[in-house]
Parts: C-alpha cells; sequence; structure tokens
C-alpha cells in the first residue's frame, strides 16, 4: 500500500525515533508498504518518520544512482542493486574530508541545495530479520545513508544548510508545509488549509 509522505514542518519528523524489536505489529507489511511508497515517490530512500512513525527505522535502495554517467565504474557497481534495510541503525564514526552533494528530500520537494557531509561512515544496525552488523561505507552510498540516518535523528538536510541559504528557502518551505506545492505522490501537509 502507497502511504502519504509527510511533509516538512510536521512535528514528527523532528522526532528522534525509538528502537524497534521482532515484535513490532505488522513489521513485514510495513516494510513492504515503505519500499512500495519509496518507489512510487522514485526515492533512494524512505525513513519511518517520513510516514509518520518516529521509530529508528530506515531503507535504501540506491540502483537508480547507478545510471549516473558521472561515476566511476566502481561507483556505479557499488551502488546497483545496494538494497538494505537499517533497524535501530548508529553511526559510530564519520571520517575523511567533507565534500558537497545536491541533495533533495521526499519530504521537502522541489528543494536542493548541495550538502557537506563526511566521506566514510562506520555504523551498525540489524536487518530485517533483526541480525546484527557493522559496516563501512564511502562515497555516495555513505551519503544516502547518511540522509536516511539523519531522518531517525529528527534532522533534515535543510539543517545542514548556512543561515542565508536558510533564509532563501524559508518561503518555500512554508508553503510545502500548507500544500501550496504540485507533487506527484501522495503526501500529508502539516498546515493545509482545510478544505483546498
Amino acid at each position: 500500500m502507497i502511504l502519504p509522505i509527510i511533509a516538512y514542518g510536521d512535528t514528527v519528523l523532528r522526532k528522534v525515533g525509538a528502537d524497534i524489536g521482532p515484535d513490532y505489529p505488522d513489521f513485514k507489511v510495513l516494510l513492504e508498504n515503505m519500499w512500495e511508497t519509496m518507489y512510487n515517490a522514485k526515492g533512494v530512500g524512505l525513513a519511518a518518520p517520513q510516514i509518520g512513525l518516529p521509530i529508528r527505522l530506515f531503507l535504501v535502495d540506491t540502483s537508480p544512482f547507478a545510471d549516473d554517467e558521472e561515476l566511476t565504474e566502481s561507483e556505479q557497481k557499488q551502488l546497483n542493486g545496494f538494497k538494505r534495510v537499517f533497524v535501530n541503525a548508529y553511526i559510530e564514526e564519520e571520517i575523511g574530508e567533507e565534500w558537497a552533494f545536491n541533495e533533495g528530500c521526499l519530504s521537502i520537494p522541489d528543494v536542493r541545495e548541495d550538502v557537506s557531509r563526511k566521506g566514510t561512515i562506520k555504523i551498525t544496525y540489524l536487518d530485517e530479520n533483526f541480525k546484527q552488523h557493522q559496516e563501512t561505507f564511502d562515497g555516495l552510498l555513505a551519503r544516502v545513508i547518511q540522509h536516511e540516518y539523519d531522518h531517525i535523528e529528527g534532522i533534515l538536510f535543510t539543517d545542514k544548510l548556512s543561515s542565508l541559504k536558510k533564509r532563501m528557502i524559508k518561503g518555500r518551505l512554508s508553503n510545502i508545509s500548507k500544500g501550496k506545492i504540485n507533487v506527484d505522490y501522495r503526501m500529508r501537509f502539516p498546515n493545509m488549509k482545510k478544505g483546498r
């Protein structure tokens, strides 16, 4: 089932997610719905807060990035077919040089800005079967994971922008929260006036 994606301005996007266990109600159905919702919106990642659930769960499928001709062959290979569920994830370490990349977010449609992040992360997480992993990721893969991880920490990519950039997009963010935007996937807007 395709779920509505929560728009910028909703308080659920500012909550730090709670850990969950294997007894989480209808977990497999939730995952299926999240995958379907993400693919319908043409995203490469989706976090539970973006569908209204303040829990430590996100998923990533970077395959669409693998077609980018600006990437090296090894980067394309790394991104192609990388499909993963992250439960109760915690980034242990962020290392390396910071580098900027143009990011967007399904909860903040039509806003894209350059965001600087460290190049390599070490992360501990559970998979969809609640088996524990500790892995190191770098490059674009690390960035996608960092972006989704921020969601379960109550952080949005716009928080990482300079105060000047934030002022420049303030009106657009306000319009998004009010539903004054054309988007081709289901969304729920926190400040939308009834009857629109």
